[in-house]
């Protein structure tokens, strides 16, 4: 219960801080600006490629896991792929919360003149969802295999994704670290939630 207390408090002082605070924001768009603006077709193309990889990848990850875990006969992979449906939806459904409790305008919508949005997304911005949900699942798959060599690449796609974000001009960075909170924070809870009933089964 702590991390969730945690998770909820560091997001909400987040948006409070970089939305209201108007030095912060204006630090926000000013990075968002400069990134967007660099902007070409061959990085337009990457960057839909990475935002749309995202919720594919993350739904994939509990399916690999378990079928993993079947074909080795092994019941701590098939666990890990249960801990990795249920941090997902979790991350899934707290981010959409906070979605509709910070109530936090698109950039392209607040600054028209600075940015031209280059992929289709829904009326708020605080947190990244696709951010939360790639992060979901680098950190799921990094507790379920506790490998550098997957979990390098795992949180180096996930960074991509967020990058993503930014370079499409649909998110401000604050969003990406609210995502990003979110995203690992969640998953962290799954298992010290499994850890603790594992542990009472004892």
């Amino acid at each position: 219960m702590k991390i969730i207390f945690k998770t909820v408090f560091i997001c909400r002082f987040l948006a409070l801080f970089f939305i209201n605070h108007c030095y912060a924001q204006n630090v926000d768009i000013k990075l968002l600006s400069t990134i967007h603006a660099d902007s070409s077709k061959f990085g337009d193309k990457v960057s839909v490629f990475l935002s749309k990889s995202a919720a594919p990848l993350a739904a994939a990850n509990p399916i690999i896991l378990f079928v993993a875990g079947v074909v080795n006969k092994n019941e701590k992979l098939k666990r890990e792929a249960y801990r990795s449906a249920i941090s997902l939806s979790i991350n899934t459904g707290f981010t959409v919360g906070l979605k509709y409790a910070v109530n936090r305008k698109r950039p392209f919508v607040t600054y028209p003149d600075k940015l031209n949005p280059k992929a289709h997304v829904g009326p708020y911005s605080f947190p990244s969802g696709h951010t939360s949900t790639a992060f979901s699942m680098a950190t799921s798959l990094t507790l379920a295999t506790k490998k550098w060599y997957i979990a390098a690449p795992a949180y180096l796609w996930a960074s991509g994704v967020a990058y993503s974000r930014m370079y499409l001009g649909v998110h401000y960075p604050s969003d990406l670290l609210g995502g990003i909170i979110v995203g690992v924070g969640t998953s962290l809870l799954t298992w010290k939630i499994d850890q603790y009933f594992l542990s009472k089964q004892k």
